[in-house]
């Protein structure tokens, strides 16, 4: 009996040790919150002088050069809320796609919480931001605290806290040291860019902390409510979770033969190289008298005459649909749930490596062949690359590609269809709109057929991204249950 009560005893005891420090840490870094709220409210002079000498002197050592600020701005962008809300809208959706609702529900609690509080904090204070001599950026609203800061500790923090589980433990750490040096890089990026105080950046981290806090604390007493230990944050959230969260629990390894892979990808890839030179080649200035010449004459002409507001405005919404921005937008969703509900990395291999591939193939044959825009009203104006081939139409060609030929392997739904509609309308759609805007000549068209044929068939043969299919692409029942057998059992352990 002595056993027993010892055995309960002690899970219960190291839980409110966990606890009391929990809410100790908790409590501090809300009361600092506090006091640097009103310090900063009531403007005590001694904080503003500071505040400001730091300010001008971040202004000072940025503002002379412009690669710098390049980089802190590309680095600030990781704590915007665009890129915050996409990864928290992925991983619920993930979540949801793995059943679980509870760690879910914990992500959208936590990030509506930071959402709501940065806001609200700014009109109440109503702070300024600083003025230096030589501005290098600008943002939006009021100073205190930073929204960069405080969004980025409180997003970047949940997502630790749910996945790590999914990590193996020896990549627990250095996730923590990543995650933690990533706030801390976000929010000096807002100090030197001049658009926050320090006073608003340690705000920021002091309320990220307090609120991830009592939202982890809140989940740990909701798991103690339904009768499950509550683990240290070391482990995660939701321990008993991690193989279920994990991006492919059952894929041992990607390919079979990485490097002989990686050989076939490097020669193929000049080979392409190769062909797409030798076509622009021909068509930018040996085609002359030929149909093709004729071709990438009239066509650009015969667009030209036609324009019309109506039809210009539609032509620019459709060449939207394969900017840089689109096609990233568009992969950075569907990678996501493609290891969410196939639990395989190889399809998303195969739709990473259509992408840069497809960049630097474009890169590499529009500087070698350097061919003129159409003699015709250039709509976008002044391009920093050149006509051949088509990058617009390649990148559209070979990612709704690359979708099509994993969506119809994998399922047998009528709605996968849909990919094979928009691997044929969307380029459609975005070639007629660039040509229409004067950009590129039907040649332009047809290299970009060319590099999306070539480049996705030997991806298609070299990595085979639905080789997974044969064999199920979900880990089996029996393999899950023991694993989360073996959870239960190790926690006891700890326990014990």
């Amino acid at each position: 009996m002595t056993t027993v009560r010892e055995a309960l005893r002690r899970p219960i005891g190291h839980f409110a040790e966990r606890s009391l420090a929990g809410l100790v840490a908790v409590t501090g870094a809300g009361a600092a919150f506090g006091l640097l709220l009103m310090l900063v409210r009531f403007r005590w002079g001694p904080l503003q002088d500071a505040d400001r000498a730091i300010a001008q002197w971040c202004n000072d050592l940025v503002a002379p050069h412009d690669p710098l600020v390049t980089v802190l701005q590309a680095v600030t962008d990781l704590g915007g809320r665009p890129i915050l809300i996409w990864l928290v809208t992925i991983a619920v959706v993930g979540l949801l796609i793995r059943r679980q609702p509870r760690l879910a529900v914990y992500l959208i609690v936590t990030g509506a919480g930071g959402l709501i509080l940065d806001p609200s904090l700014k009109t109440l204070v109503g702070r300024l931001r600083p003025v230096v001599d030589v501005p290098v950026a600008s943002a939006p609203g009021n100073s205190f605290p930073s929204g960069h800061a405080l969004g980025s500790f409180v997003a970047y923090g949940a997502l630790l806290l749910v996945f790590l589980p999914a990590l193996a433990p020896r990549w627990r750490r250095p996730a923590i040291g990543l995650a933690a040096t990533l706030v801390l890089l976000i929010g000096l990026t807002r100090i030197a860019l001049g658009v926050h105080f320090v006073s608003d950046v340690l705000a920021g981290w002091l309320l990220g902390a307090a609120w991830l806090g009592v939202t982890a604390y809140a989940f740990r007493l909701w798991r103690r409510e339904r009768g499950r230990p509550a683990p240290p944050l070391t482990e995660g959230l939701e321990p008993e979770a991690g193989r279920d969260i994990a991006p492919a629990p059952a894929e041992e390894q990607v390919l079979a033969h990485p490097r002989s892979a990686v050989a076939e990808l490097l020669v193929g890839w000049v080979l392409v190289f190769g062909a797409l030179y030798g076509f622009g080649m021909y068509v930018s200035y040996h085609a002359k008298g030929t149909f093709l010449a004729t071709l990438d004459t009239e066509v650009p002409l015969w667009f030209a005459q036609r324009h019309t507001p109506a039809l210009t405005e539609l032509s620019w919404w459709w060449s939207k649909f394969g900017d840089t921005h689109a096609i990233l937008l568009v992969s950075m969703v569907f990678c996501p749930l493609v290891l969410a509900v196939w639990r395989r990395w190889r399809p998303v291999l195969f739709v990473a490596l259509a992408m840069f591939g497809e960049l630097s193939l474009f890169l590499a044959s529009a500087h070698a062949v350097d061919r003129p825009r159409p003699p015709v009203e250039n709509l976008d104006g002044p391009m920093p690359t050149s006509s051949f081939p088509s990058g617009h139409i390649a990148a559209t060609i070979c990612l709704y590609t690359a979708i099509a030929v994993l969506v119809m392997a994998r399922t047998d739904r009528w709605w996968r269809w849909l990919s094979v509609v928009l691997a044929v309308v969307m380029p459609l759609g975005v070639a007629t709109s660039r040509m229409y805007r004067g950009m590129h000549h039907p040649t332009d068209f047809l290299g970009a057929i060319l590099l999306g044929a070539l480049w996705i068939g030997l991806l298609y043969w070299v990595i085979r991204p639905n080789a997974d299919v044969r064999e199920g692409n979900r880990p089996s029942i029996e393999a899950t249950d023991v694993s989360r057998l073996d959870d239960e059992l190790a926690r006891a352990a700890r326990a014990d």
